[in-house]
């Protein structure tokens, strides 16, 4: 982009703009991240307004709908960045990451810093530091908040929730697995990342955030970003191994068995490996990849 010998008022721009993946980079007709000026050409550029998440879970939208396909989930206290708000909808990414969609305006605000997180598969939220007084809703594995303990409560901004649902955001357990095999019996969802419900590669991240690895959102997505190293096929696999497959990942619960977001079983569930390889030989085709973390 620059400058002509016309008047200072007026700009061409020229060259080949971008093509950019619109799940990671936001970019409309009408308007970008400004981040993206320099890399493709949009009539407006917006320098995104960082927001949290308030509600204890959202879908991410495709379109400023309810109706919408639902592409993710941002979970209680996660950054949204805003690039756009145009009636009740925001659209723009969530900062972990940088999934770009739409959400209700409503559920954004300013909060203090978290300190602690949900660390169950889901904690009620109680009206007061009392396991008896109403609760007033849950939150999913990984949302996050700020709060002072109290007993064996802790009092967030919103409400009560109990100590052993919770721990501090540097209390980060190593082991991935342990936090997937929490969430066995969670419904299987398309773009859910553990509110109502999760799909394969929300799985996988949200027990890898949980563990203090940032992972992609999508399974392509994490196979592209080229995660660990490989593991040659016929070696032995272990706990923690993940295991591409056509528009899926699961991850080893140990040498034989595999622990995944089934769209098969409509639930997150733990399977023999070869029964799962058997199937998608069948529907999709072979192992894409078998990458080792640690």
């Amino acid at each position: 982009m620059g400058a002509t010998d016309s008047p200072p008022d007026r700009f061409i721009l020229s060259g080949r703009s971008a093509r950019l993946d619109p799940r990671i980079y936001a970019v409309r007709g009408d308007i970008a991240d400004l981040a993206l000026a320099g890399v493709l050409f949009a009539p407006h550029y917006a320098r995104p307004l960082p927001r949290i998440c308030l509600a204890p879970y959202q879908t991410l939208h495709a379109q400023p709908s309810a109706a919408a396909a639902a592409i993710s989930q941002v979970l209680r206290g996660e950054q949204f960045a805003i690039v756009d708000i145009s009636g009740d909808w925001a659209w723009g990414y969530t900062l972990h990451d940088h999934y770009v969609g739409y959400v209700p305006a409503g559920i954004l605000g300013e909060e203090a810093p978290a300190s602690h997180r949900i660390v169950q598969r889901s904690a009620l939220i109680f009206a007061a530091a009392d396991a008896r007084s109403p609760v007033l809703g849950t939150l999913p594995m990984g949302a996050r908040f700020p709060a002072a303990q109290h007993g064996d409560f802790l009092e967030m901004p919103d409400g009560h929730v109990h100590i052993r649902h919770a721990a501090p955001l540097d209390d980060v357990a190593a082991d991935p697995v342990a936090f997937a095999e929490k969430l066995v019996g969670t419904p299987y969802y398309w773009g859910g990342r553990g509110g109502d419900g999760i799909d394969c590669s929300g799985l996988v991240q949200i027990a890898h955030g949980m563990a203090g690895i940032a992972l992609p959102r999508d399974s392509d997505l994490q196979l592209a970003a080229a995660i660990g190293r490989d593991i040659p096929a016929g070696d032995p696999l272990r706990r923690g191994d993940l295991i591409f497959l056509p528009g899926h990942v699961a991850m080893m619960v140990d040498a034989e068995n595999a622990i995944h977001a089934s769209g098969h079983a409509m639930t997150v569930t733990i399977e023999p490996l070869a029964t799962l390889l058997a199937r998608f030989a069948q529907e999709d085709g072979a192992v894409l990849a078998q990458r080792r973390l640690s």
